[in-house]
C-alpha cells in the first residue's frame, strides 16, 4: 500500500503483513520506485486526469492486473446531465456501463464539471493503452474510513436523539449504493481475471433514502418518527444526498456475469461503518467537520422551525404535507 502518509495504513492490513511505502501519487520518481519491480496487481484509486493515467503507462508492461478507480459521475442521460451538473440527471433504467459518458476535458479535476470529464479522459488513456486495466465505476460508496461518510447524517441524529427524521419527496429517492468491501471483491474477481474493461460497482440491492435511514436506525437501536415530505416542503427541509428520482441505480450484470460475488447487501455491509463514525464521535473526531457538503444535512434549524408549527405524526411513517 502506498501514500503520503502512513498513519493511514488500516491496522487489519498492517496486521496481515501488508507493507507501507510513502510516496506521492504525482511524484514521478517516488512512483517508479513503487512499481519498479512489477507487481500482479495494481490498484490506483488516486487517477484523477489524464496526466495521472499517462504517469502510469511507462510501468503498466510490469502489471499483470490493474484497476483504475473510475465513478458513476461520468455517466450522462439523454439531455447530457450528469450528476455534477446544475440540473439533476434522469436515468429511467439501470445504467450499464456502455450508457454514454461526458466528453473528456481538461478542466480542473475537482470541480463539479471538471471531475467526471477528467476521469474520462484518465479512463480512456488507460484502456487505450493495451494494457489488461480494468475500470471500476463506483456509486454512492460507504465504508469504514470514508472521507465523506454521508450516513452520518443519520447517525448524528440518532446519537442526538432526534425524535424524528425528515425525508424530503417522501425518502423515495435513490442513489446506488457501493460498499468499499464490494468493490474490494470486484477488484479480487479482476485480479483473477485481467483483461481491458469497465465495470459498474454497486450494492446488490438499491436502497432509497427512507431504506438507508430505517436501517441505520434499527442497527443503532433506535425508534423515531418517520416525517416523509411532499413536494412542497420548505426548500431544504429533508435534504439528504440520495435524492435522484427516480432512483439513480448501476447495473453490475457485466461484473456478476464475470464471477463477481458481492459481499453483502447495503444492511449487510453498513454496520463497519456506522461503528466507525460512532467510536470517532465518542472520542472527540466528529466526522465531516469543517464540510460545507455533510453540515447542510446536518442543520436542525429547519427541522426544528417545521417542529414548532405542527404535530408531528406517532412513531413509525408519517407524510406530511407542507402548507
Amino acid at each position: 500500500m502506498t501514500g503520503r502518509t502512513q498513519q493511514k495504513m488500516p491496522a487489519d492490513l498492517a496486521a496481515a503483513g501488508a507493507r507501507f511505502l510513502v510516496a506521492d501519487r504525482r511524484d514521478g520518481p517516488a512512483l517508479a520506485g513503487v512499481l519498479g519491480g512489477g507487481a500482479d496487481l495494481l490498484v490506483d484509486a488516486a487517477c484523477y486526469t489524464e496526466a495521472d493515467a499517462r504517469q502510469l503507462l511507462p510501468h503498466l508492461s510490469a502489471v499483470t492486473s490493474a484497476v483504475m478507480l473510475s465513478s458513476k459521475a461520468v455517466y450522462v442521460d439523454p439531455a447530457g446531465n450528469h450528476v455534477n451538473s446544475v440540473v439533476p440527471p434522469r436515468f429511467d433504467a439501470p445504467v450499464v456501463e456502455s450508457n454514454p459518458t461526458m466528453n473528456p476535458g481538461a478542466r480542473v479535476y475537482d470541480s463539479p464539471l471538471g471531475y467526471g470529464a477528467n476521469k474520462v479522459a484518465a479512463e480512456h488513456a488507460l484502456l487505450d493503452s493495451g494494457y489488461p486495466v480494468t475500470v471500476i465505476r463506483a456509486s454512492k460508496v460507504h465504508g469504514e474510513g470514508a472521507a465523506r461518510p454521508r450516513e452520518w447524517m443519520f447517525v448524528k441524529r440518532i446519537l442526538d436523539r432526534r425524535p424524528a427524521v425528515f425525508l424530503a419527496h417522501e425518502g423515495q429517492g435513490g442513489d446506488h449504493t457501493t460498499a468499499a468491501v464490494n468493490t474490494a471483491a470486484l477488484v479480487e474477481t479482476v485480479a483473477a481475471a485481467p483483461g481491458a474493461r469497465i465495470l459498474n460497482s454497486a450494492d446488490p440491492d438499491a436502497p432509497n433514502a427512507r431504506q438507508i435511514a430505517g436501517v441505520i436506525a434499527r442497527y443503532l437501536g433506535h425508534e423515531w418518527n418517520e416525517v416523509l415530505l411532499d413536494d412542497a416542503a420548505p426548500a431544504g427541509l429533508g435534504d439528504h444526498p440520495w435524492d435522484y428520482r427516480p432512483p439513480l441505480v448501476l447495473s453490475t450484470k457485466a461484473s456478476l456475469d464475470l464471477g463477481y460475488e458481492p459481499v453483502g447487501t447495503f444492511a449487510q455491509t453498513i454496520p463497519g461503518q456506522v461503528d466507525w463514525l460512532v467510536k470517532e464521535a465518542a472520542a472527540g473526531r466528529v466526522p465531516g467537520t469543517g464540510d460545507p457538503f455533510l453540515e447542510h444535512y446536518l442543520d436542525y434549524s429547519r427541522e426544528d422551525a417545521f417542529t414548532g408549527t405542527r404535530d408531528l405524526p406517532a412513531k413509525g411513517a408519517g407524510a406530511v404535507p407542507a402548507e
